[in-house]
């Protein structure tokens, strides 16, 4: 593959996860990352996303403030998320490259099953509240060795049936939270370097361009079938990242 491919497949990439966001208020990563990982690997997919995720989380945790959930849940769930990011980063240092990938194939295999398997269920705040720090803590984990936190983290936090603004401003202070400790981690690890900031830079052109087409597509496509067609191109991505390491 040569390098014009790969940036133009790259571009898309983030383009893709721009659009996601754009609809949903979270949810970047579960498309660029198994996708970048294809392209490159994991520990680059990774690396690259984290500052745009703290500059994108951070814009839209600002323009939802004043909805987020109770102090108490907020803190107990992003210092979890933080916690695990950190956990989660040593794994992606040291853990073998194809292991990795056949992990964020899983991620989003596990990721695509729930979403078809449990699309009633509910989770009342208080038990929510109790379950903020563990699951907080496991999210943060599957971001920080596999640039996922979906599975967990948009799961519970779906669960609790909040309002679209609460939702992103409580969501966005746990993806800011973990982006915040995976900065340092990482550059301690060897993992982030002035290279990849500058790429990061970069990658924030098509995030934050193709986040209102996102936003447009959720106002005119009906959600679930918005859902049906992301599920879908998240299952070929599985599909291929499992088949790739056998190759």
């Amino acid at each position: 593959m040569n390098l014009e491919i790969e940036l133009a497949l790259a571009a898309l990439a983030l383009a893709a996860g721009g659009i996601l966001k754009g609809a949903t208020g979270a949810g970047a990563p579960i498309v660029a990352v198994p996708m970048l990982s294809l392209i490159f690997d994991v520990r680059y997919a990774v690396a690259i996303l984290v500052v745009p995720n703290l500059i994108t989380n951070f814009w839209q945790w600002w323009q939802y403030r004043d909805r987020m959930l109770p102090a108490l849940f907020t803190w107990l769930f992003a210092g979890g998320g933080a916690l695990g990011a950190l956990a989660g980063s040593f794994m992606l240092a040291y853990a073998p490259p194809n292991l990795l990938l056949i992990g964020v194939g899983i991620v989003v295999l596990l990721y695509i099953a729930f979403r078809l398997v449990r699309t009633d269920w509910f989770l009342p705040y208080a038990r929510g509240l109790r379950l903020a720090g563990p699951a907080g803590f496991l999210g943060g984990m599957l971001q920080g060795a596999s640039g996922l936190s979906a599975p967990v983290s948009i799961s519970f936090m779906n669960a609790l049936r909040l309002e679209r603004p609460s939702f992103i401003a409580t969501i966005s202070v746990f993806f800011i939270m973990m982006s915040a400790v995976q900065v340092p981690a990482l550059a301690g690890l060897g993992l982030l370097n002035v290279k990849i900031l500058l790429h990061g830079a970069l990658a924030l052109v098509p995030l934050l361009g193709f986040m209102p087409v996102g936003a447009y597509l959720a106002r005119h496509i009906r959600k679930e079938t918005f859902d049906r067609l992301i599920l879908a191109l998240l299952a070929l991505i599985a599909a291929k990242i499992l088949v790739s390491p056998l190759l």
